[in-house]
C-alpha cells in the first residue's frame, strides 16, 4: 500500500518546479468538488447549506433572548 501510494506520488509531474507544491491544484480541484456537491447534493429537500442558515439563525435568536432576559433582570 504504501509503494503504491510512493509511486502515485512520484508519477504526479512538476517535480523538478514545484516540489511538494505541484499538489495544490489537486486539492484546489477537489475542494471544489466537495463545495459544489455540498451546494447541488440534495438530501430530500435539504441540503448542507440549509442546515447551517437554520442552524445559525436558531443561535442568533437564542443570543438575543438570553441578552434580553439579562437586561430584564
Amino acid at each position: 500500500m504504501i509503494r503504491k501510494i510512493a509511486r502515485f506520488i512520484q508519477k504526479v509531474p512538476g517535480e523538478k518546479y514545484l516540489a511538494e507544491y505541484r499538489f495544490i491544484p489537486l486539492f484546489f480541484i477537489l475542494g471544489a468538488v466537495l463545495e459544489y456537491s455540498m451546494i447541488n447534493w440534495h438530501v430530500g429537500e435539504t441540503n448542507f447549506y440549509r442546515t447551517f442558515k437554520k442552524r445559525r439563525v436558531q443561535e442568533i435568536v437564542d443570543e438575543r433572548i438570553l441578552k434580553e432576559s439579562k437586561n430584564l433582570n
